[in-house]
């Protein structure tokens, strides 16, 4: 991928938007453009967070493991951000993500983003808002396998 290409990709995503073209521009220029073919792990749970992941194409599910369980939180899609939390809460991964068939990413480097989004107080709440809605989306489907787990109804398939 061109830096032009990168570019157009992180001028798309709604928290970046708010950035200041310089700051859209590191971002593009410092990105890797990755291609994950199907079951291939972006990375696993408790790996060190180092980057987060822009999808420019394709699916990719998040996952939790538990012993021998692996429960799939949901998916996530074209212009999704993924592995920000990680950077923000500076933690290890909380969650494994794979691509679910061919997915093409931007992997953007976690001091890139930490300096993009807390250097422009628009973009910081975008992130915040990005985050919320994450919580709301994995709240419910946990609501939603906990109403299953007791009988009372099948769960909704919720994206993260």
């Amino acid at each position: 991928m061109q830096y032009a290409e990168a570019f157009a990709v992180i001028r798309r995503i709604p928290i970046f938007r708010a950035l200041s073209p310089g700051d859209q521009k590191l971002l593009a220029f410092s990105s890797a453009y990755l291609v994950f073919e199907a079951g291939e792990a972006l990375f696993h749970e408790g790996d060190p967070t180092d980057s987060a992941y822009l999808v420019d194409d394709g699916l990719v599910e998040v996952c939790l493991h538990r012993g021998a369980e692996e429960i799939v939180l949901g998916q996530l899609g074209k212009n999704e951000l993924v592995g920000e939390m990680g950077i923000i809460r500076n933690s290890p991964r909380s969650a494994t993500v794979r691509a679910v068939g061919t997915v093409k990413v931007l992997r953007i480097d976690a001091d890139v983003f930490l300096h993009a989004v807390t250097s422009n107080p628009d973009a910081a709440l975008g992130v915040m808002r990005h985050l919320s809605d994450k919580i709301a989306a994995i709240t419910q489907r946990y609501e939603a396998i906990k109403r299953h787990a007791s009988g009372w109804e099948m769960p909704e398939i919720v994206e993260c």
